[in-house]
């Protein structure tokens, strides 16, 4: 392998359909050949490497066949182990066939297949001159992520895609909130579960700003200070809420990462306090994380879980960031994560009811090398 993706496909849906999809096996090897060769003058897909990826359990090629059984078109998909990202390798449509739909259904296939595999990300690359390509993915709801120089062997450039996959509809009927900061991502989890708890509540900006100011570590010249367990459910104590916390050990958290003696002194004096306060509101502490199966029995009891994640494997920054559990469907944990990356053009719909596969929930529900594992278990009182 090593050959870089190629993305040629089509843009307009098929009326009536002319042809099937399904997943390609030994006997189409041929097939796929000749499609590669029709579409594309270089970085071709080498027999030898069709053959093995027919069978490969790290791979998925679909095609797409007319009635007589001729190939039309196909797509290959790469899975990476121990990720919860696909990769759409390469997608092809023969020239006389494009504009007939065959390109927007191998791509709803290939992302009913990568869901099926509990993957909730694919990404793709496409030639920056494939205009169709992108026309196409971009009304799938891909958004553009980045971009690669001299990516191909004719030294085209690359544009780089992902989409959140999610698979069957799923409804929840926890309201969702974006956070209007960068630092409030916690207050915002315990203002979403207010709101559902509460129906006179109202969520608002300065509601946002109200619950930061009650749950926050430090406020200071060095800069806006975020939240830590004990103050996200001190917060939703004083608001009605029944909270409990889980945290994987005892004393000040998030200090690994702060050099300035002063700031990491007034942090560590602020978490003393909410610890002190957690008393006065008969907040149980357990120091054991809250593994996938704890969080899906509190879901069970009608409760909402606030959990500490890594950001980077939800958009790329190595932050620590507090998502909301809202539910469970046998397989994947939804989330409500406050945050939408506007500047990649995200919206609510892809922050909002985001189902996670349980292994990956897992991975990603650690924070820093000490993997510091949090969680605030939220009810009505």
């Amino acid at each position: 392998m090593g050959v870089p993706s190629r993305l040629v496909s089509a843009v307009v849906a098929p009326s009536p359909p002319l042809f099937s999809v399904r997943p390609a096996g030994v006997a189409d090897v041929d097939g796929l050949v000749a499609i590669e060769a029709r579409c594309f003058e270089t970085d071709r897909i080498a027999r030898r490497s069709f053959r093995k990826l027919v069978e490969a359990p790290t791979a998925a090629i679909t095609v797409a066949s007319l009635p007589d059984g001729q190939l039309v078109g196909y797509t290959l998909l790469l899975f990476r182990t121990g990720t919860g990202m696909a990769r759409l390798y390469s997608i092809a449509v023969l020239p006389e066939m494009r504009g007939s739909g065959i390109g927007a259904a191998l791509m709803a296939e290939a992302e009913r297949v990568a869901f099926a595999r509990d993957r909730f990300l694919l990404r793709l690359e496409v030639r920056e001159d494939n205009a169709a390509g992108i026309q196409l993915y971009e009304r799938l709801g891909y958004r553009r992520i980045g971009r690669y120089l001299d990516y191909y062997e004719d030294h085209a450039d690359a544009l780089r895609f992902e989409k959140r996959l999610r698979g069957p509809a799923q409804s929840t009927s926890v309201r969702y909130y974006e956070q209007t900061t960068d630092f409030t991502c916690g207050p915002c989890c315990v203002m979403m579960a207010l709101g559902h708890f509460r129906k006179d509540y109202a969520m608002s900006p300065v509601e946002e700003i109200k619950l930061w100011r009650q749950a926050t570590t430090v406020f200071m010249m060095a800069g806006l200070g975020g939240c830590d367990p004990h103050g996200l459910a001190v917060s939703a104590a004083r608001n009605g809420l029944a909270a409990s916390i889980h945290v994987s050990r005892e004393g000040s958290l998030f200090l690994e990462s702060v050099r300035d003696p002063e700031k990491r002194r007034v942090m560590a004096l602020a978490q003393e306090d909410f610890r002190h306060q957690t008393i006065a509101f008969e907040i149980p502490i357990a120091y054991q994380p809250l593994d996938v199966a704890a969080i899906r029995k509190a879901l069970a009891g009608g409760a909402l879980v606030i959990v500490l994640i890594s950001a980077y494997r939800m958009f790329g920054k190595k932050v620590p960031h507090w998502v909301l559990v809202v539910g469970d469907d046998g397989r994947h944990l939804f989330i409500h994560d406050p945050w939408v990356e506007d500047r990649e053009h995200e919206t609510h719909n892809d922050a909002a009811n985001l189902p996670i596969p349980y292994a990956d929930f897992g991975h990603m529900a650690r924070w820093g090398r000490e993997a510091l594992r949090a969680a605030v278990v939220l009810r009505p009182r």
